[in-house]
């Protein structure tokens, strides 16, 4: 079923009251950079009461918390159905192109799809919660080919809720992490699926986390966490850089680690829930050691992710409070109730705050003054955790709840169009 069905032009420069709207896609999880970050401009800062106009939603997509891609005037998403893990397409009218099944997904523990997938080219990748990676055509949904990571390499003994992760690409490799006997994180030839290389098990854990791509100083290193610590490795050959042990400074503490580090200014940031809190490590010049600059134990994000705004960063405690960072010091600038804890992304100065329990969505100054949110409203379709983060891309605001996949428009409007 569909509403307000609009019509959208993809472009890159979009002029809109005067001012100039920059839109970009959102070709992976949690955006082009994974950092939660948009780089578009032209936004509302401020919506109606009620909130931003829904433009069309789509129904149908069963059970999960994936999150959206959205590339080339193409969105996908998974969820299980019945007991098949399916890929969507949509157009950006909402309408379905195509649906393929990607694999068994997770049926245990808050069971269903969870793997957000990844665009590059004319390919679309995705991992399903049993460790099964697989290529689509993009435009047609056409399977070439599947690799499965979890038999492959010998995995046995899953984590809790399956593997999370959505898989990198870098420099024609697809990187995934099934933490197995076999192989902590392995490269695969992405036109063939074949395997690249795969480096030994660490030990530990893969730790629901989707890996990010840094380069320092010239050099590119793939950094994710696992169970025990946070990871560095060599995207051409796998060889592990650097591992930062938790234990070194949280002591005992709960292995699940679901938030993508970010990287800025020679540095990573890292945090996790439960009350271990995060941690600031500098790189090396060389980038294959690091030094841990500092500790915070407000901002213990579950898996809401965080976003860095302006030497900031913010995110969502485990026990609910919004917290802000500073990036240079650690110090703490606020930590106040807001709308409970969830999951935030970033665009033209602005936070999209998604509360997990009751799908309240919150628009909110990136202010380290303190949590301001300027409009909010109710997210209503769906069932289950709102889990799934946001995207944005054109001037659409995506939410995925349950089975429903919705597009709001956060646009400004055209000086011909205020009244």
């Amino acid at each position: 079923m569909k509403i307000s069905i609009r019509s959208f032009l993809v472009v890159l420069v979009v002029a809109v009251s005067g001012s100039v709207c920059v839109c970009d896609d959102w070709p992976q999880w949690r955006g082009v950079n994974r950092d939660g970050q948009s780089a578009e401009t032209g936004l509302l800062d401020a919506w109606p009461d009620g909130g931003p106009e829904m433009i069309w939603f789509a129904e149908g997509l069963g059970s999960g918390y994936a999150s959206t891609s959205i590339a080339d005037g193409m969105i996908f998403t998974t969820g299980q159905v019945g007991d098949k893990g399916l890929l969507f397409a949509f157009d950006l009218e909402g309408k379905l192109l195509w649906k393929a099944d990607f694999g068994p997904v997770w049926t245990e523990s808050w069971g269903g799809a969870r793997n957000t997938p990844t665009v590059e080219g004319d390919d679309v990748f995705v991992m399903s919660g049993m460790g099964k990676v697989s290529c689509f055509d993009r435009r047609k949904g056409r399977k070439k080919w599947s690799f499965d990571a979890a038999g492959k390499f010998g995995l046995t003994k899953y984590p809790r809720w399956g593997l999370s992760e959505s898989v990198l690409l870098v420099d024609g490799k697809v990187i995934c992490t099934p933490g197995a006997p076999g192989a902590f994180m392995a490269a695969l030839n992405k036109k063939t699926g074949k395997v690249v290389w795969a480096n030994k098990s660490l030990g530990e854990e893969s730790s629901y986390c989707s890996p990010l791509l840094v380069e320092h100083k010239g050099k590119k290193m793939i950094v994710t966490q696992a169970a025990e610590s946070v990871v560095a490795v060599d995207p051409k050959s796998g060889k592990v850089l650097w591992k930062d042990s938790y234990r070194d400074y949280l002591g005992k503490h709960r292995a699940i680690n679901v938030n993508t580090p970010l990287f800025a200014d020679g540095s990573i940031y890292a945090t996790s829930g439960y009350g271990d809190g995060g941690a600031m490590l500098a790189l090396s010049a060389k980038g294959t050691s690091v030094e841990r600059k500092w500790i915070d134990r407000k901002l213990d994000t579950h898996h809401g992710g965080v976003v860095l705004v302006d030497g900031h960063i913010y995110g969502t405690s485990h026990k609910g409070r919004w917290v802000c960072v500073e990036w240079k010091t650690g110090t703490v600038k606020y930590e106040e109730k807001g709308i409970g804890k969830g999951a935030v992304i970033a665009a033209d100065g602005m936070l999209y705050c998604y509360e997990e329990r009751n799908g309240t969505v919150a628009l909110a100054e990136a202010t380290p003054g303190g949590f301001r949110a300027k409009s909010r409203f109710q997210i209503t379709k769906g069932e289950g955790k709102h889990w799934a983060h946001p995207a944005i891309s054109d001037g659409v605001l995506y939410m995925r709840h349950g089975e429903f996949l919705m597009a709001f428009d956060i646009k400004k409007p055209k000086a011909d169009e205020v009244k």
